[in-house]
């Protein structure tokens, strides 16, 4: 079975067209990359969990501030090139957390040396507008951000 993520995609109405919220990864594999190194606030989930629950817990965890609280819709499930399957939730909300406090991980860094130490899930979060955003997130993703700008298009 895939591993499975829930996660939240926050938007907004800017001046020049929609925005999104989204994460740059933390840890050393991605400290000086900035184009394909961002993502959903997203993490994996139990199969008895809600995917909603676990979408509003790793956001959370992974910006340090509870997600708004908003009515949140389900744009969908997107299978990424790894094999993971990401439930995306999506709301309109003008988001301004204090500051970004994302939850650890332990790796051992540099890779062979024995050193353990703990690495910041999400290293920066921020609005950018849809150009920035298909530069920055990770290829797989891209598919979560047009179903959401499609929605808006809608709507």
């Amino acid at each position: 079975m895939a591993v499975r993520s829930a996660g939240i995609l926050l938007y907004r109405r800017g001046a020049d067209g929609p925005e999104v919220w989204i994460a740059h990864m933390g840890g050393p594999f991605w400290a000086r990359k900035q184009t394909q190194s961002w993502s959903v606030p997203k993490g994996e989930y139990l199969p008895d969990e809600e995917p909603l629950l676990a979408a509003l817990r790793e956001f959370a965890e992974e910006i340090g501030t509870p997600p708004p609280a908003v009515d949140y819709f389900e744009v969908g499930a997107f299978r990424q090139p790894s094999g993971k399957v990401i439930t995306v939730f999506a709301a309109e909300s003008d988001f301004q957390p204090d500051g970004i406090v994302s939850n650890t991980f332990p790796l051992e860094w540099p890779r062979g040396s024995g050193i353990i130490q703990d690495f910041p899930e999400v290293d920066d979060a921020r609005w950018v507008t849809e150009t920035d955003a298909r530069g920055k997130l990770v290829k797989g993703q891209l598919p979560i951000l047009d179903a959401v700008l499609h929605r808006l298009e809608r709507h």
